[in-house]
């Protein structure tokens, strides 16, 4: 009888595994097949060092996530880009997770990269292992089961602007803006921000914006659908109060139901629709039955 028995557990195993490894390969976009030199672009980053990236994983699921660099208008040493991927690896295996809050200390967001650290690694071979880097953990970073915010204070420049759209959602405070500057630096984004920003604001607006170089003000990006509503302070602690209560309205329930929305909206935003309605249908099976969906059966009849 054993024998009989152990097949299919062992099949499903594989299954799982497979699953597993898959999951793995399609969170990051490159590998060595893309002439991507993982080990050769840490060991360069590890040279510019200065700020951290800070995490705090609050008990109601909401993660806040800090860019600390005060003195450089919280600019991306090479240290902080090999930091956010590792707070981002620890936001995938947080089970708990529902939301996270992005934002920078010291009254601004992100003045892009540390232009020391860019000097530096200026050949094409760094820059692209650089490019490569970035766009893998942001794309993790995005889709990460958590309902997401960026809170633009003060300036959101360069790889800054670029950040903001790895998010679900863009709150700004009075007096912020965000600036896609890359084309003053001779460059376009390159940690995956104009895909994304074609995404959020459609490809005329993208391209003004991209083409413009041109300052986003609180007004501007509500007008522009870039984001989604104006903060009443610009004080940091009352902003971040007001982030965390606007986050709130959508993280609130349980865990498993609040990450399954957002997988469900990954998949549909990112997969053709056959494979979205099959990722949907899977998803579908983890929750129906589950406890939150028994409980709410049990607490109200849905026609009165």
């Amino acid at each position: 009888v054993f024998p009989e028995m152990a097949l299919p557990l062992w099949k499903n195993l594989l299954q799982i595994t497979k699953e597993r490894i898959l999951q793995q390969r399609r969170l990051s976009l490159y590998n060595g097949t893309h002439g991507y030199e993982e080990e050769l672009i840490k060991k360069k980053l590890q040279q510019f060092t200065g700020g951290s990236i800070n995490l705090c994983k609050e008990d109601n699921g909401i993660g806040i996530l800090t860019l600390n660099n005060p003195k450089l208008m919280n600019a991306f040493t090479g240290t902080m880009m090999l930091e956010l991927q590792e707070r981002v690896t620890e936001l995938e295996n947080w089970k708990d997770g529902k939301g996270l809050i992005i934002y920078g200390a010291g009254k601004t967001f992100c003045s892009g990269s540390d232009l020391n650290a860019v000097r530096e690694i200026s050949n094409s071979q760094d820059g692209m292992n650089m490019c490569m880097f970035m766009q893998n953990t942001l794309t993790r970073l995005m889709r990460l089961p958590l309902i997401s915010v960026a809170l633009i204070q003060g300036k959101a420049f360069g790889g800054g602007a670029e950040l903001t759209t790895a998010c679900d959602f863009r709150l700004m405070t009075p007096g912020s803006e965000i600036r896609f500057v890359h084309k003053h630096m001779g460059l376009v984004p390159g940690w995956g921000g104009a895909a994304r920003l074609v995404r959020i604001v459609g490809s005329g607006a993208a391209l003004q914006l991209l083409g413009g170089a041109s300052r986003v003000d609180p007004e501007k990006a509500l007008r522009l659908g870039f984001s989604e509503g104006t903060l009443s302070s610009s004080d940091e602690t009352r902003a971040l109060e007001e982030a965390r209560a606007w986050l709130n309205q959508y993280t609130e329930g349980p865990a498993s139901v609040i990450r399954a929305v957002k997988k469900v909206v990954t998949a549909g935003r990112e997969l053709p629709l056959e494979d979205a309605l099959r990722t949907e249908k899977d998803i579908f099976g983890t929750v129906w039955g589950g406890p939150a969906n028994l409980q709410a059966l049990v607490r109200r009849p849905k026609h009165k």
